[in-house]
């Protein structure tokens, strides 16, 4: 007898459901894009104890007759692909045709679906003991799945707890919302609405849903295109970040996609702006000729691959950065209004519970019109500036400040006609001295000749490293010879090294070389920028005169981005005069 044999259909569907659905988002995933693909203008999710118990997907799609309703639970049955060549312009969101069979096998599903001209009402039980009867006429497919991973207890006993799935679930909801904010997306969980969308296709009203007022407020719209690729969405200022990646929200031509590639190039954008710890809300859409991407690397069609990477990579970079460069970055203090917590506190006396009073989306979107203006006046004013010689270019737009004090012998306090700003001193001479060495090492580097050579011993291993670098060392300006065994010396050094701390500084560069197995040499000019600005600049409780503090904020002024350290902490905070008369009731709303 044969040792080979053909899987039962039952069996193979399952090994299928270990690809497609690992956890219940899974599940909701793929109906979802179903009812997407089924040109629905209204989506509803309702899940019961986040979906291990039930899930049930609506929507008002075209719906389906009876025929193709047994045909959509057979494996590699799709609508979406006729032949060969339709791989290479995939535009729907499903088109593999394993995924309704796979949760079939796994779970017991009954499926309610009309295209108005007949009703259908399926029902299947792990995949098999199909039954099919008449329905109503409502158009639109209705999906109930019911005990998943019933039959495979294994699996379902590694699913994460129901909180965890939830997450997951309303995580990628919230992401399809952004892909899609001409539907209306409603999301339930044990009859609680997490997410509920008006389908009016206004994605910064879907984003003040998702992300509430503080973060509706501080977005900023990009976009632009090259003869590849048409980008569209939002991002966040800088002050504005979250501890993961998440909030990283990449779609291509619609679809929602994790591209690590493609999070590390709007990561870098956002390079010493924020902390490295930190990531930052953005929402991009990138259109492009499906012939351009491959979708089909993997089961999940999360993952994709570009043919034209690098002008993606550009184009990502130019929107990103030139927003960047034109907002207003200077974040304002926090002003606690006590007449909005005085209202809620009205409220809650005619309630049994808590009540929030979240402002109306119409009064957000007028901040935010507001804030985008402003960015276009800069946008203006920053291409007049660029029409200017060099020489001649004038001083950012922070006006000139006047130094009034410093306070715990850090943050200096000082004001200009438009507020009162707050000013941390060592952050604000790491930008200054960053931008300085940065600069230098673009540039042709000034070396000092050093009267006493400065010896330094090193364990063989790094040695062996560093000894492979002696050439980049000269490159910036390190005059490096070897000095006996695991030795150097080093006979000059660049002049934007202070004297005063040359060694430890040169130590500091050391380290960066042979910190890390495989050399960046990017990496290594930032790092060696900022760890140099670092040990160069005054520290916190380090006393400076008021001619200092006048030269810090006016040098401040100058840099390329005044707003951050190296590292991604703010430099400078304000309050504007209203803040401050509102805080002491000058000013009444």
């Amino acid at each position: 007898m044969s040792k080979i044999q053909v899987m039962d259909e039952i069996l193979a569907n399952k090994i299928a459901a270990g690809e497609v659905v690992e956890k219940t988002m899974n599940v909701v995933k793929e109906l979802v894009e179903n009812s997407i693909d089924a040109q629905s203008t209204e989506i509803s999710i309702k899940l019961i104890d986040s979906g291990v118990k039930e899930i049930q997907v609506s929507d008002n799609g075209i719906g389906m007759d009876e025929e193709d309703c047994k045909m959509a639970f057979l494996r590699h049955a799709t609508s979406k692909l006729k032949k060969l060549d339709d791989l290479f312009y995939i535009s729907s969101l499903g088109f593999r045709g394993e995924a309704l069979p796979s949760i079939a096998s796994v779970s017991n599903v009954t499926l309610k679906t009309s295209d108005g001209k007949v009703g259908t009402l399926l029902t299947l039980n792990g995949g098999k003991d199909m039954k099919i009867e008449r329905s109503d006429l409502q158009q639109g497919t209705t999906i109930t799945v019911r005990d998943l991973f019933y039959n495979t207890p294994v699996r379902l006993k590694y699913l994460k707890n129901l909180y965890i799935e939830l997450a997951n679930i309303v995580d990628y909801v919230n992401k399809m919302a952004l892909s899609y904010p001409n539907i209306k997306f409603t999301l339930e969980n044990n009859d609680k609405i997490l997410l509920n969308t008006d389908g009016s296709g206004d994605l910064l009203k879907v984003i003040y849903e998702i992300y509430g007022v503080d973060v509706t407020k501080k977005m900023a719209s990009v976009s632009g295109e090259n003869d590849d690729y048409y980008i569209s969405g939002f991002i966040s200022y800088p002050e504005i970040t979250k501890s993961n990646r998440n909030s990283l929200t990449t779609l291509v031509n619609g679809r929602v996609i994790k591209n690590n590639e493609l999070n590390k190039i709007i990561i870098d954008c956002y390079h010493t702006y924020i902390p490295k710890d930190k990531f930052p809300i953005v929402i991009l859409n990138i259109d492009v000729d499906p012939i351009l991407v491959d979708i089909n690397i993997h089961p999940t069609k999360m993952d994709i691959k570009f043919s034209k990477m690098d002008t993606l990579k550009d184009l990502i970079t130019k929107i990103i950065t030139d927003k960047l460069k034109v907002l207003n970055l200077i974040p304002n203090a926090s002003v606690r209004d006590t007449s909005s917590i005085n209202e809620v506190k009205e409220q809650i006396k005619y309630s049994n519970e808590e009540v929030y009073v979240k402002p109306s989306y119409e009064e957000v979107k007028l901040d935010f019109s507001i804030n985008e203006e402003q960015t276009s006046y800069n946008k203006v004013e920053e291409e007049q500036k660029e029409e200017i010689k060099d020489e001649e270019k004038p001083i950012y737009n922070i006006k000139e400040m006047l130094p009034k004090g410093i306070v715990y012998l850090t943050y200096i306090i000082a004001e200009n006609e438009d507020g009162m700003y707050i000013i941390d001193q060592h952050a604000a001479a790491e930008r200054i001295n960053y931008e300085k060495v940065l600069k230098s090492l673009k540039e042709k580097v000034l070396v000092i000749d050093l009267l006493v050579p400065i010896k330094i011993e090193l364990p063989a291993n790094e040695f062996i490293i560093l000894k492979e670098h002696f050439s980049l060392l000269e490159q910036y300006g390190f005059n490096v010879e070897e000095f006996g065994l695991n030795t150097i010396i080093v006979r000059s050094h660049p002049s934007w090294i202070n004297e005063e701390v040359a060694e430890e500084c040169i130590r500091k560069v050391i380290d960066i070389i042979i910190s890390k197995e495989g050399f960046n040499f990017d990496e290594f000019v930032w790092r060696m920028a900022s760890t140099m600005a670092c040990r160069m600049s005054i520290k916190a409780n380090d006393y400076i005169s008021y001619d200092d503090q006048l030269w810090l904020l006016n040098e401040l002024r100058k840099c390329e981005n005044p707003f951050t350290c190296p590292h991604g902490r703010p430099t400078i905070i304000t309050y504007t005069k209203y803040d401050l008369e509102k805080l002491f009731k000058r000013s009444i709303d």
